[in-house]
């Protein structure tokens, strides 16, 4: 014959989240896993009817009417917070000598885990629970690894599309970041102004002091650019020694006037670049964008252009607003046009 202290060493390894229960409904053992649920205190002794709220089989209001129902799923919850939800059977030991009542926590599995430190060992070697709460472990840990290489492809486009919209030697806007800032102002309806920019005698600095002083201009002058404007425009380069202002919500001919003089004052002042000096100046052409309808972005820049041609036959270092005879004289080959484009390309080239 097996003795109580050897049935129960069984249980505890075959079964570990179980009670013995008297006729009395006292806990008189409790299973290493069950007793892991109250480890402040020891089970033994205990109603198990004060520690378990029975909510199925309804009509049983004690242990003797659980035992006359031997072999009766049970469903129940610890009264006590965390309120641990579990299923189990009662069957009753001959002789009448109480019942063994085995219990799992069925769905409730991975809340047990996480609020009572349990481990595999917690549970039957034959337990389902133990492969998926491997699954599930695997599943987070593949989860997370998708996640953070995720946040890494986002990282690296968002890092690739803004290296592709900026020009490497200033840091301004490119073409292609100007070209999708006008494509989302014409969408938006607001208006805005364009400001076009040419450096006069840029080609002179490249030939006397070479091309680090001509990229040391262009970095300052984009700095000047940039100290001008504000954080919600646009500054691209667009060429050389090109560039193009986008003025978001900014039309006031005055306010325009004002920016385009201090950004021709400031960029005419000597640039020091070693023991040497560096000259440049700038003229502008702006325009501004229609009060009604979709303006045409690339027809703009065109405006933008022609504006800046006028300012270099004016002499360059000043600013020429956007006219229609500056298009009319353009499209007729006017006395001027063709000269200073080709005064002005055989200077800058």
């Amino acid at each position: 014959m097996i003795s109580t202290g050897q049935l129960t060493a069984l249980l505890d390894i075959l079964c570990p989240m179980y009670a013995i229960v008297s006729p009395a409904g006292r806990i008189e053992h409790a299973g290493p896993t069950l007793q892991k649920l109250r480890p402040d205190r020891p089970l033994r002794g205990a109603g198990f009817l004060d520690l378990f709220e029975l909510a199925r089989p309804r009509r049983a209001g004690n242990i003797a009417d659980l035992l006359e129902r031997s072999g009766t799923r049970l469903h129940l919850r610890l009264r006590e917070s965390p309120g641990t939800a579990l299923k189990g059977v009662i069957v009753a030991l001959p002789g009448g000598q109480g019942g063994l009542v085995n219990l799992s926590f069925g769905i409730s599995v991975l809340d047990a885990v996480r609020d009572y430190g349990l481990s595999a060992s917690d549970f039957p070697a034959t337990d389902l629970a133990v492969e998926m709460l491997y699954l599930v472990e695997a599943k987070s840990a593949a989860m997370e690894a998708s996640r953070k290489l995720n946040l890494r492809l986002r990282d690296a486009m968002t890092e690739a599309e803004e290296r592709a919209m900026t020009d490497t030697l200033t840091g301004l806007r490119n073409r292609r970041a100007l070209h999708r800032a006008l494509q989302g102002l014409v969408e938006s309806g607001r208006r805005f102004a364009l400001m076009q920019l040419d450096l006069d005698f840029f080609k002179q600095v490249n030939d006397t002091l070479g091309h680090g002083a001509g990229d040391f201009v262009l970095r300052h002058v984009a700095r000047i650019m940039e100290e001008e404007t504000r954080d919600t425009d646009l500054i691209a380069r667009t060429g050389g020694d090109e560039f193009v202002l986008v003025l978001d919500r900014l039309t006031h001919r005055d306010r325009l006037e004002t920016i385009a003089a201090k950004l021709i004052e400031r960029i005419a002042k000597p640039i020091p670049y070693g023991s040497a000096s560096c000259r440049v100046s700038t003229s502008i052409g702006i325009v501004v964008s229609p009060r009604h309808g979709l303006p045409d972005s690339d027809g703009l820049l065109r405006q933008a252009d022609l504006a800046l041609y006028a300012a270099k036959r004016a002499g360059r270092s000043v600013y020429r607003f956007f006219t229609a005879d500056m298009a009319d004289q353009r499209a007729e080959g006017g006395p001027d046009a063709g000269e200073a484009s080709a005064d002005a390309a055989a200077e800058e080239s």
